[in-house]
């Protein structure tokens, strides 16, 4: 699935002039869903959210299925990538820094708040601000008044009118607006400042979906959702709710899809990928996605600092042989990484130079980890992280091999019970071994791969990795209103990234899972999730 460029980021920016999304009634489907019954409960796999369920706050994928459910941003990206005008009715691009956003009429949270121009304001500032310490602050650094150091409004927002407010930037982003249906950037009810610690618990949204009542978000079981009739967005939901179950095993989802007790299922556990898609038929899903795999070194681990440091990631990168690893372990339902972003993004590369660092190469790696030697002779064990809970185990297993039988070391899997667990000591830097990381893309651009996880201090950057020189060239490629040299920006910051490795490239995803006989019309978007909205049931 080859995503097209967005024309709000390629036509919008490339001059001055207004650009109004265009709305679709479809919400993104090939087709007018058909059968089933209204009221009827869809059943999918999750995971436990890490989080209170704050949109500024979720940057995991267990906490964003569920937030994207319950709320609607300005837009939301259909099946393909491409947004559609949610609570917007017109995003205009005035200039390279400057942009108007008129809000449909009425437009209501689930409590009967208005979402209204204060909606999104608030609760941009609320993100945005220094002691609320919110994951997801970095999306608002583009915005005047933004700051790293001290608590400041958001002076670049201004209430026009009940329904309209601007956006003055600091610098010009060229892929600002696109960037507006990702969760960080959707509006709260005034209930979300009241009693923040109350509100992540029961969020009220505005989405196709609402809580089912007090205590439905049952913890470390599974949430309990149900339609909000009062959306009218292009997601309006044609079943009953969701129940999203957090399993604790992929094999266990697997186990109740084929037993008729799970609806959709969106992962594939590695034991099950040679037979699942003659298990399910035409109900198996197998298709590129914005989803990128990788594990990361922390710079602050012995070994792992400076010149040694370099030397070894390359080493141990080199020494992974990531074809027969994604032949045998993922019969081929993932392709050897060439780069840091997604093939199925305009603008990714597989000829950036450097990226032979990401071929195994046996004798190269002895070789690099003997430089290392030479600066500081290695000692102990090396680890990979991973949550048991996620059907990590059989690729941990085969890269820590790889790994042991090239370089001559001790390395093994370092399993944790689940994935809160694990983003709990990755989060608070108690860590001490690598982690499996990865990306599920926010939006369709190749910053969106970049920005968050490797800019200096950036919301998701867990290895804590900073190079001017990067961070020079993903400001010239953000800055920059033509596409096409923006990534090249873009290919030249990843360059940087490829001699220093602050992650190691594994390989990109397909969405490899299915669903059951008991649903219609499930179709998979561009970043691997289900349209939940779309299906029906019965």
């Amino acid at each position: 699935m080859k995503r097209s460029k967005i024309a709000l980021a390629s036509v919008a920016l490339a001059g001055i002039g207004a650009l109004a999304l265009a709305g679709c009634a479809s919400g993104g489907g090939s087709t007018e869903p058909t059968g089933g019954s209204s009221d009827a409960i869809v059943s999918t796999n999750g995971s436990e959210p890490e989080n209170p369920l704050f949109p500024a706050n979720t940057n995991e994928t267990g906490g964003g299925k569920i937030i994207d459910s319950i709320f609607a941003g300005l837009v939301y990206y259909d099946a393909d990538g491409n947004p559609v005008n949610d609570m917007a009715d017109s995003i205009t691009v005035d200039d390279p820094q400057n942009l108007t956003v008129k809000i449909k009429e009425g437009q209501k949270f689930t409590n009967g708040e208005e979402v209204n121009a204060d909606s999104f304001i608030n609760a941009w500032n609320y993100g945005a601000k220094l002691s609320n310490n919110q994951k997801n602050s970095y999306f608002f650094e583009d915005i005047e008044g933004f700051s790293y150091d001290e608590d400041t409004e958001l002076t670049g927002l201004k209430k026009v009118d009940d329904l309209t407010f601007t956006i003055a930037l600091n610098k010009p982003a060229s892929d600002f607006a696109l960037r507006l249906g990702y969760s960080a950037y959707f509006p709260l009810p005034q209930a979300a400042f009241d009693d923040p610690t109350a509100f992540g618990e029961n969020p009220i949204g505005n989405g196709p979906y609402k809580l089912a009542g007090d205590g439905a978000w049952q913890h470390d079981v599974e949430i309990n959702l149900v339609k909000n009739e009062d959306y009218t967005g292009g997601r309006q939901a044609q079943n009953g709710g969701l129940d999203i179950v957090f399993y604790a095993s992929q094999d266990a989802a697997y186990a109740d899809l084929l037993a008729g007790n799970l609806d959709v299922l969106d992962a594939i556990p590695a034991a099950s990928l040679a037979t699942y898609e003659s298990d399910l038929g035409e109900r198996a899903v197998n298709q590129p996605a914005a989803i990128f795999q990788s594990f990361t070194i922390p710079e602050k681990l012995e070994h792992f600092s400076g010149e040694e440091g370099k030397l070894r990631r390359q080493a141990i990168s080199m020494a992974i042989n990531r074809p027969e690893i994604t032949k045998t372990i993922f019969q081929d339902t993932r392709t050897p990484a060439s780069d840091f972003t997604s093939p199925v993004i305009a603008g990714w590369s597989d000829s950036l130079e450097g990226a032979d660092v990401l071929e195994y190469n046996a004798d190269k790696a002895k070789e690099l980890w003997a430089e290392a030697d030479k600066i500081s002779p290695w000692s102990g064990t090396f680890q990979i992280a991973y949550n048991s809970d996620g059907g990590h185990q059989e690729w941990v297993d085969a890269v820590s091999n790889s790994i042991k039988n090239t370089l001559g070391i001790d390395a093994s899997g370092a399993p944790f019970v689940d994935f809160a667990s694990l983003r709990t000591e990755v989060t608070n830097r108690t860590i001490t071994t690598g982690f499996r990381t990865g990306w599920q893309a926010d939006y369709p651009g190749l910053y969106n791969f970049l920005g968050p996880l490797y800019a200096t201090n950036a919301s998701s950057n867990d290895g804590d990795y900073s190079n001017p020189e990067f961070d020079k060239l993903l400001q010239d490629g953000i800055s920059n209103t033509d596409p096409e040299a923006a990534n090249e920006d873009y290919q030249k910051a990843q360059e940087i990234l490829l001699q220093d490795l602050p992650s190691v490239p594994l390989w990109y995803s397909n969405v490899n899972g299915g669903y059951a006989d008991t649903v219609q019309n499930v179709q998979f978007g561009w970043n691997s999730v289900p349209l939940y909205y779309a299906i029906t049931k019965g």
